[in-house]
Order: structure tokens, then sequence, then C-alpha cells
């Protein structure tokens, strides 16, 4: 039987039992539970779509300019809690819960298998919000997404900004990868939360979101995830939108001046902050007062 069946059936199996064993129900109790800490109760949308359902949660001015959100691998679209209050003031946003990655989209169509399938997959989130183009922010993973889409369909992006965005304009720390890997290899509540708790520092995370990615590690079935390779030096040249590029100081995926000096050298028009006080897995949480500042000058300026 293909290994693209056996997952589908797998991921239907436990839609079908997730109440009768208990499977997930920890997840969405914790993603219930950070939702409440939005401003406002957004609008849960499902989008069908050829690669499955895609949850997006809803909220902001119905007419305004739409604001597509992608949060960081395992984060979920909850993790914007605040920032939806600024950002939403005039902006259409749509939170996204990234396919096949934790969160309340359902991979239960044709499985991604490429970048074209990624691509295809946010083109259809754009369509939803019925613009011709829309401004999109992404975070971690998300920033890779938004960064792969922004290169290949740039008369759909406004204004893009990338928190954070790993093995996208340099590489990533060894020191990490040692320490992800075997998270990685094998998922789990505990590996979850030390990989956050060592990156994040002395910083203080939210603890209910805390709860929601140690559930979302270890309990939800997932394929793997399509990840876009790194753009070459000639494809960031030719970005064509604008650009703004936020780096947590205290990061340590990867070296923040080692970013910025990529940054500059690909994509000279691009607008570089760093945010002190901040690693790449308090973003966008903590510091959420100064991101969103940085976040609505480059929005509305």
């Amino acid at each position: 039987m293909p290994p693209a069946l056996v997952c589908c059936l797998l991921i239907v199996y436990y839609l079908d039992n997730r109440e009768k064993w208990g499977w997930g129900m920890d997840f969405d109790r914790a993603y219930d539970a950070v939702l409440t800490k939005w401003p406002q109760k957004p609008l849960g949308v499902d989008l069908t779509g050829r690669f499955g359902s895609t949850h997006v949660n809803v909220c902001g001015p119905e007419n305004s300019t739409p604001l597509i959100l992608f949060s960081g691998g395992g984060a979920t679209s909850t993790v914007w809690f605040d920032n939806v209050a600024a950002l939403s003031k005039s902006r259409r946003v749509f939170a996204v819960d990234t396919m096949g990655d934790a969160g309340r989209s359902v991979p239960n169509g044709n499985p991604m298998k490429s970048a074209d399938d990624l691509i295809e997959w946010m083109e259809s989130i754009v369509e939803y919000t019925g613009a011709e183009a829309v401004d999109v922010i992404g975070h971690s993973y998300g920033a890779m997404i938004a960064l792969a889409f922004s290169l290949r369909r740039p008369e759909r992006v406004g204004k893009l900004v990338l928190l954070d965005p790993n093995s996208s304009f340099s590489g990533m720390k060894a020191g990490y990868l040692l320490r992800a890997l075997p998270l990685l290899l094998k998922p789990s509540r505990a590996g979850r939360r030390r990989l956050l708790e060592w990156e994040t520092g002395e910083l203080s995370i939210d603890s209910d979101w805390l709860s929601l990615a140690e559930a979302g590690a270890s309990e939800l079935p997932r394929p793997d995830l399509v990840v876009p390779r790194r753009p070459s030096v000639e494809d960031l040249s030719a970005l064509d939108v604008e650009v703004l590029v936020v780096l947590a100081q205290d990061g340590r995926v990867h070296d923040a001046e080692a970013v910025s000096k990529s940054v500059r050298t690909t994509v000279p028009a691009a607008r570089i902050e760093v945010l002190e006080d901040a690693s790449h897995h308090s973003i966008p949480m903590v510091p959420a007062d100064a991101l969103n500042r940085v976040l609505v000058d480059f929005l509305e300026g």
C-alpha cells in the first residue's frame, strides 16, 4: 500500500475515533483556552480544498485590506493573541493553521509533496479573502512559506513581514539543530517544553500556550511538512514586494547579525528591525507591544 494512502487512512481513523479514545482532546482544550485570550472571538472558517480542510481564524473589519498570518511550526494560529487587537484595527486578519502542522487544519485530501503544492495551497487562502493582493506576516516556518509565496506570486502580495525567518537568508546554528533533532525524531511533550524553555531563556512565555505547544507535539498525527528550499541569492535579489524583516536579538536559532547582513546584501530595500528581549520562540508573544508598534508602523506607513 502506498505510504501516502496509509497516512490518509491513519488520519481518517484518528478523526473517527478521537472522542472514543480521547486522542487530541487535551489539544482541543488547550487550543480553546488560548483562543479565549483573543480580544474578540474570531470567526472560525474551514476552507475545503484539494489538500484537505484549512482552518482559519478571522477577525477585523470586513471591507479592509486582508492580512494573512502564518505562525511558526507547532505554534498554531492561536499564538497571535497579543497581536490581533493592534493588527485588526485596520486589517481583516486571517490567522491560518498550517496544513499538516499542529492545529485544526485537516490534511485529508491529496498529500502536499512539493513547494508547488504549498504555493497552490496558500493561493487558495488568498483567493478566499476575495482580494487581488494581501499583506502577509509569517514567523519562523510560516516566514519560509510567506517568502516562498512572495517569490513565486509577487503580484498577490502587498506588504511582506518576516519574523525571525530561519533558513531563508542564512543557516541555523548547530547548537539549536542538535537540541531540536531528538524532538523531530521522536516528538514528545517533555521534549517540546525543554526546547522552548531553553531557547526562550528567562523570557516569560504564556503558560496556556506552552501547554498547547506540548499537546500539539505529542498528540496529533501529521504527515511530513513541505519545507521550502532556501532561496538563492539571485531569487532574493529579485524579490519584488515591500519587505520588513524583524529579528530576535536573543534568539538561539540563528545569528541575528548574520541574517541582517544577508538581508542587506540580497534585499537592500528591505526594512530591518531587531527586537530586544526577544527570542525566536518568544515571538510574536514576547515582546508583543514592541512588535506591534513595528508591525503597525510598517503596514500603515
